[in-house]
């Protein structure tokens, strides 16, 4: 007899274990037993259901109660119905499902073997009730050790399993969250300025307003394109067109731009982080800073590469808003340290160690 673990869908397989039940049925019907023997049976019937059943339902350690349940039904019905045998069988096929160990799974097993044969010794039952309540149950327990452990290990998999699926979800929504933050912010800024500065040469340069609600134009569809390629995670991310595109708004923005990039062999990936850090901090820059001069910086130290984002601008508070913070998940995701300094103005370092692959 295999039981199956709790929290399943067992299909038929309870109702087909119900055949051990038998034994309990043929000493009446063989024996042509009274009606007070009949009745002791039904209510034997009835109680062993229950507590057959309920065992699917509860959980450790609640269904030890179980096991002395059957234990208890065997010493009863022992004396006048040697078919109570079965109750140990079903007792000691339980045990490896209520307990979590082996070692505990075995004492349970010579809980019952010892129940059964005190019982037998005690009553001067038949060799056959000692075989069925003592040997059979013993075969049928020893066996669904090994069951039990086997489906707890795939239980633990499963969970494991859930979890690793869990986790890969929540890293997913957030690098969606980081990427469209990155995406919208900088393109949104980007169109801001250029519709107000399109706004303002309306009147007096209206070919020059006409060329830059012309970029707003295209801008916006390269967003479009950003954030559908964000979405499905395709985006790559090309450091030379970032920083081009850097010096282009922050001039928009009005603000004077010293650019100071040294040759560094990045990755993909590491490329694609230090152009999403760069966009956004430009975009901090144009945004809040109200800054007159910006320094980019780009250079490898010592086996690192090292980036630095300087303006002159107001500075700003110590609390992290959601773009410093992704500016940081994603440098220390690569291994490296993230410093933000906005005591005069404000200054980002950038650190991570460049990998073999890109040195």
């Amino acid at each position: 007899m295999r039981l199956l673990p709790k929290n399943r869908d067992h299909g038929w397989a309870p109702y087909t274990w119900l055949f051990y039940f038998c034994f309990f049925l043929l000493n009446p019907i063989l024996g042509h037993a009274g009606w007070k023997q009949w009745l002791a049976t039904a209510l034997g019937t009835i109680a062993f259901l229950v507590i057959y059943f309920s065992f699917f339902w509860i959980k450790c350690p609640w269904n030890l109660l179980n096991l002395a349940a059957f234990v208890l039904l065997g010493a009863g019905f022992a004396p006048f119905n040697e078919g109570a045998c079965t109750f140990f069988v079903f007792a000691a096929a339980f045990s490896p499902y209520a307990v979590e160990t082996e070692a505990s799974a075995l004492k349970l097993l010579a809980a019952v073997l010892a129940v059964a044969t005190g019982e037998w010794w005690l009553l001067h039952l038949s060799g056959w009730f000692l075989f069925y309540g003592g040997g059979l149950a013993m075969v049928v327990g020893v066996g669904n050790i090994f069951f039990a452990q086997r489906e707890r290990v795939n239980n633990r998999l499963q969970r494991a399993q859930e979890e690793i699926e869990h986790l890969a979800k929540v890293a997913e929504r957030e690098r969606i969250a980081r990427d469209l933050h990155d995406v919208l912010g900088h393109t949104l800024s980007v169109i801001i300025l250029k519709s107000e500065l399109a706004r303002k040469l309306m009147d007096h340069d209206p070919a020059r307003a006409k060329a830059e609600i012309a970029d707003v134009e295209q801008t916006s569809r390269e967003a479009l394109a950003d954030v559908r390629n964000t979405i499905r995670g395709y985006r790559d991310h090309s450091l030379e067109a970032e920083l081009k595109h850097a010096k282009a708004t922050l001039a928009t923005a009005g603000v004077m731009v010293k650019s100071e990039a040294m040759p560094v062999c990045l990755s993909r990936a590491q490329e694609s982080v230090v152009a999403l850090v760069v966009r956004e901090a430009v975009t901090n820059v144009v945004r809040h800073a109200q800054a007159r001069n910006c320094l980019l910086r780009l250079m490898p130290v010592n086996g690192n590469c090292r980036v630095e984002i300087q303006d002159d601008g107001r500075g700003g508070g110590n609390t992290e808003g959601n773009g410093l913070r992704g500016m940081r998940e994603r440098i220390e995701a690569l291994g490296g340290t993230f410093e933000r300094d906005s005591r005069a103005g404000t200054k980002l370092s950038i650190q991570f160690p460049l990998t073999k692959e890109s040195s």
